[in-house]
């Protein structure tokens, strides 16, 4: 498997990046990666940067920018860490998205909420823009439910991840295989089975319908198992009933989980899982790190399981 290298942290240095600034530094020197650091400063598309008001404004935001990014990077270096630094200028998903296009990253580290131009990542229309257009899976830290949280080791031993068996979150199993094998973790593969519902005839699902649905998916878990068995990782499949979002947490709740990796589509119950409901709850009410994973950005870089063996 090739390894994760090289990483990309788009920070705006705010306390609500600090935890996503952490995760960055143990991976970096975990991993022994390459990281880059970036921040963005703000500027909206038509304004003229020739404007006598704009050139003041960018020159201050610019001023700040590099000299955040400076001391972090002396930060880093007293941990032991090496970074190479950038500043962006304009749409913040934009500059994002083309840092890592240009940097060739393998994973983008980003906080859930910020001060400035990186204000709503993962929780508005700049987070949905990043994740359905980055080339690589993306990292989402949410700032600590609790102040004394924040400078905790940084630890990835158990690993959740929520599966339909569709092509995009089959994706996520290969990269939460990379991840776990590079961290050295284990895998909890995860299937919801959402309450009975009524199909398009108006007709509710048998008892013997939920059987076969349970035995297909059964299967399918012991095909995905096998693999990480021969890959020398630690896994184990959960069969759950309920609503996605509630599953989800729920389960990672009881797993003491330290990362969930999902697929950014899939079929019912996690089709909308980076556009709608379910992911807004896990991040607003989870404290977990959400790798989103999107299948097209992930094939290129990386084989991964035989997914045909999966879906059979």
């Amino acid at each position: 498997m090739t390894p994760i290298k090289r990483l990309l942290l788009a920070t705006d240095f705010s306390d609500c990046a600090r935890r996503a600034e952490e995760y960055a530094c143990a991976l970096t020197a975990s991993w022994r990666a390459e990281l880059t650091v970036m921040t963005v400063v703000e500027f909206q598309p038509g304004l003229d940067r020739e404007y006598a008001v704009n050139q003041v404004y960018l020159a201050d935001r610019m001023y700040e920018a590099t000299a955040g990014l400076a001391a972090f990077k002396d930060k880093l270096h007293r941990k032991g860490v090496q970074a190479t630094t950038r500043v962006g200028t304009g749409l913040p998903s934009e500059e994002v998205i083309a840092a890592a296009q240009s940097e060739d990253a393998d994973l983008i580290i980003v906080g859930t909420r910020g001060k400035s131009g990186l204000a709503h990542v993962l929780l508005g229309s700049t987070a949905e823009r990043v994740i359905r257009m980055a080339p690589c899976p993306v990292l989402a830290v949410p700032m600590p439910k609790a102040e004394d949280q924040v400078g905790r080791a940084i630890t990835l031993e158990r690993i959740l991840v929520p599966t339909d068996f569709s092509d995009c979150s089959l994706a996520a199993v290969q990269y939460a295989r990379v991840v776990a094998g590079q961290a050295k973790a284990s895998i909890e593969l995860l299937h919801i089975m959402e309450p009975a519902s009524y199909g398009i005839d108006f007709t509710i699902e048998s008892s013997d319908e939920r059987e076969q649905k349970r035995t297909a998916a059964t299967k399918k878990f012991e095909a995905l198992s096998s693999e990480f068995a021969a890959a020398g990782i630690a896994a184990k499949a959960s069969l759950y009933g309920g609503v996605p979002a509630d599953a989800i947490l729920k389960v990672a709740a009881q797993s003491e989980s330290d990362l969930v990796v999902m697929g950014t589509h899939g079929r019912r119950g996690l089709s909308h899982m980076w556009a709608g409901s379910v992911t807004e709850a896990i991040l607003r009410r989870g404290a977990i790190p959400v790798l989103a994973v999107r299948k097209p950005a992930f094939s290129r870089r990386m084989p991964g399981l035989s997914v045909e063996e999966a879906r059979a």
